[in-house]
């Protein structure tokens, strides 16, 4: 141990004549281990947020869909098996999207609809397992109840649209499409009946509230496509490689397809996030500026108490860099205890939110129900070294100010 820093420590623990200083160290330590609380909570749950609306995003979309210019593909089982020759494509399915109108006994909302391959599609997206009631193997054949003359197509809906639309499981809803059929009268709105066979809760209000799913047959049927579907969605490997992937798949099969990918779908939103994360920590590192300056002030204090040990370690031959040296260890000790306590107390806090989720959210208004939580390793890292240089940078004034300090003028009314 070097004798700089033995002296620090002492400096540290003795007791003083100024409690004062004292209480000032303890505050100083205090106000880092507060702002490093915050951060590493504040940082940690956008990090969350961001990873649950990702990871609800793609359990709901695929990572690249494949569209056309012709506005629909023809022999889609052709090219989804060129598709799947490509590297790190791990599957493909078709699917049709268009625009409707669901209507009840008591509502009517207008959502996204989409036609898809029940048995295909759970190797896509991971809609299969956000069932709560009944299943996408019902979208197969038409569904009949007992008593009733004819057969009616299956259709999968959002909890929330269900509950707008106040339908449960097994009860028949109205589809109108915008495309009807021409008459004498003009033209009319085509309207078909559709059962209830499953609802799904992907926690996001967005696809809840607005997403119906139907067999392809039946929207090929009902929006006059015949064979034709809208495209292809494809899932791979490696989600941050889905643009390479998505250049690669529209380099061999030119035009007139093109290819989207899921950050590119999705771009505006992930931005706001990241800057969004950016922002609060920048905003939040004020905290641990603040107590910086209790660094500066409790490190002033001491040097106006320790003129006279200053003077003496001088006469004994101590030079001015190891004067600084002293009180820039003792700075950087309340800066890194600070620290740690403030990674303790974050770390501790962000598992009890984990664990307990004990702050809830309105689905509606932040797309989650609860508080997510992710504990990123370089997150700690970057916020404990930031809060380290801050109290770094907090301790050169007070250092450079003791070590200029006059022996002769200190001790000459001692």
């Amino acid at each position: 141990m070097s004798y700089e820093f033995f002296i620090s420590l002492r400096y540290l623990k003795a007791k003083r004549k100024q409690a004062f200083i004292s209480l000032i160290t303890w505050i100083s330590i205090g106000g880092v281990a507060v702002g490093v609380t915050a951060l590493i909570v504040v940082i940690s749950v956008m990090g969350g947020m961001q990873e649950d609306l990702r990871n609800k995003i793609l359990g709901t979309n695929s990572h690249v869909i494949v569209l056309s210019n012709e506005g629909g593909i023809t022999k889609h089982q052709e090219i989804i098996k060129k598709i799947e020759g490509v590297p790190h494509v791990v599957s493909a399915s078709p699917f049709i999207f268009n625009q409707v109108m669901l209507t009840s006994h008591s509502s009517v909302s207008g959502v996204a609809i989409r036609g898809i391959d029940p048995d295909m599609e759970a190797k896509v997206t991971d809609l299969a397992n956000r069932i709560k009631e009944g299943g996408l193997q019902f979208l197969k054949t038409p569904q009949k109840r007992e008593g009733e003359e004819i057969s009616v197509e299956g259709i999968v809906i959002g909890k929330d649209l269900a509950r707008n639309l106040a339908v449960f499981l097994g009860d028949t809803i109205d589809v109108v499409s915008p495309f009807g059929r021409v008459t004498p009268m003009g033209t009319a709105p085509k309207v078909e009946k559709f059962r209830v066979v499953g609802i799904f809760n992907t926690g996001m209000y967005e696809y809840d509230s607005s997403l119906a799913l139907i067999s392809i047959p039946a929207a090929q049927r009902f929006f006059n496509m015949t064979d034709m579907v809208t495209g292809i969605e494809i899932k791979v490997d490696d989600i941050y490689a889905a643009d390479s992937v998505a250049d690669k798949i529209h380099t061999m099969l030119g035009f007139p397809y093109w290819t989207r990918d899921w950050m590119e779908m999705n771009k505006n939103l992930f931005s706001a996030l990241k800057l969004e994360k950016f922002g609060m920590f920048v905003i939040l590192i004020l905290i641990i500026v603040v107590a910086a300056f209790n660094i500066i002030g409790t490190l002033i204090m001491m040097v106006m108490e320790k003129g006279r040990d200053i003077a003496i370690l001088k006469s004994m031959g101590a030079t001015d860099r190891s004067i600084m040296k002293i009180f820039i260890m003792e700075g950087l000790i309340i800066g890194i205890a600070g620290t740690i306590i403030g990674c303790i107390g974050g770390y501790t806090l962000c598992e009890l939110l984990d664990k307990y989720h004990f702050i809830k959210l309105p689905s509606d208004v932040y797309q989650l129900d609860t508080l997510p939580v992710k504990m990123n390793p370089l997150d700690f890292l970057y916020i404990s070294l930031s809060a380290i240089i801050i109290s770094f940078i907090a301790t050169i004034y007070p250092s450079w100010n003791a070590s200029r300090l006059d022996p002769a003028e200190a001790l000459r009314y001692e």
